[in-house]
């Protein structure tokens, strides 16, 4: 099969930054699913793992990256009781395999939904690591009630990005709360109210924008940008018993500024389940399966905003180009 992969961390314009190489196709474990892939999209992540994971060194093999993928199960693992050949599939992968960059994918059924059948494969593949960091963020990290919040507010710092796009909408549906998203410009502003967003406030002024919105405080802040540069608004605007939930490492903070408060700070790693094999890592399938739902009922919308064509490096190098641009709205996917 075809595979797109790196060797050594180089900018992205170079030509050997991502390229294309041949690759035997996996055989499925017995929990795997040999995934046709149909779309991928690209994230953060796979910049940072392009820029960061082979500094200075040369892998003895290419480094196939990709989490975010949509395609069609073409063979399945002896224990696989979840799927069948045929089944249109979306998921988000495991740091810990090779990823989702090549004609074939394996990944482990546990972490795998139904594809919403209201989308097509670009649309799809938009969503998966997204909504389960926004959903377990909300959900298993600061346990906001399903159907509950009513009167309680959610601050979202990057309101307009892929994670954050998609946690505004769940908030939304499945919440009472009043959400604040941050953004910075009025096409991101707009694409935030758009969402449902009941009040924007600007990231550059996190604490005064805030304030002047009315709220002396927030019960829970869900930050997907620039954590340590916004960490001392956020310990300023969390309420009393608020939560503070982050996707980003931060490693010189004050955390003691949270004590008086007795608020909490919490963490979410959309690959944790999956890496460590947690005894509930398939809560990864029923997420996607529930959001599959929400979105073929029209609660829930792709946050797809730029569609590349093409199983090629150079459009992969594209993808990530855009990606590090720090400048877009949503999130961007390739069609196979």
């Amino acid at each position: 099969m075809k595979a797109i992969g790196f060797t050594t961390s180089l900018p992205v314009d170079d030509p050997q930054s991502l390229f294309e190489f041949p690759a035997a196709t996996p055989v499925p474990g017995p929990h795997d699913l040999l995934v046709r892939v149909r779309a991928v999209s690209v994230n953060p992540v796979d910049v940072k793992q392009r820029q960061r994971s082979a500094q200075g060194t040369v892998l003895p093999a290419p480094r196939i990256l990709g989490f975010d993928a949509s395609g069609t199960v073409e063979a399945i693992g002896s224990e696989v009781r979840l799927f069948a050949v045929g089944d249109a599939v979306w998921y988000a992968g495991s740091i810990q395999r090779p990823g989702t960059n090549a004609e074939f994918h394996l990944v482990d059924e546990r972490i795998v939904g139904k594809k919403p059948a209201s989308l097509d494969d670009a649309q799809a593949a938009a969503l998966p690591l997204t909504s389960l960091t926004a959903w377990e963020a909300l959900f298993d990290r600061m346990h906001v009630p399903e159907g509950g919040g009513a009167g309680k507010t959610l601050l979202v710092v990057g309101g307009a990005g892929g994670v954050g796009s998609i946690a505004i909408q769940i908030a939304k549906q499945l919440t009472g709360l009043t959400v604040i998203a941050t953004a910075s410009r009025p096409e991101s502003a707009g694409w935030c109210r758009e969402l449902g967003a009941d009040a924007i406030a600007d990231h550059r002024e996190l604490l005064p924008s805030v304030r002047a919105l009315g709220h002396l405080h927030v019960d829970y802040i869900f930050c997907t940008n620039d954590f340590e540069g916004h960490w001392e608004a956020m310990a300023e605007l969390v309420g009393p018993q608020g939560v503070i939930c982050s996707i980003l490492g931060a490693p010189r903070l004050d955390v003691g500024k949270l004590m008086g408060k007795s608020a909490t700070l919490a963490w979410e790693l959309m690959f944790t389940r999956s890496s460590f094999e947690t005894p509930d890592m398939i809560e990864q399938h029923r997420i996607l399966d529930r959001v599959a739902d929400l979105v073929d009922a029209g609660r829930l919308r792709t946050t797809l905003q730029e569609t590349l064509s093409g199983f090629t490096a150079e459009t992969h190098r594209q993808a990530h180009k855009r990606v590090e641009s720090g400048t877009m709205i949503g999130k961007l996917a390739i069609a196979y």
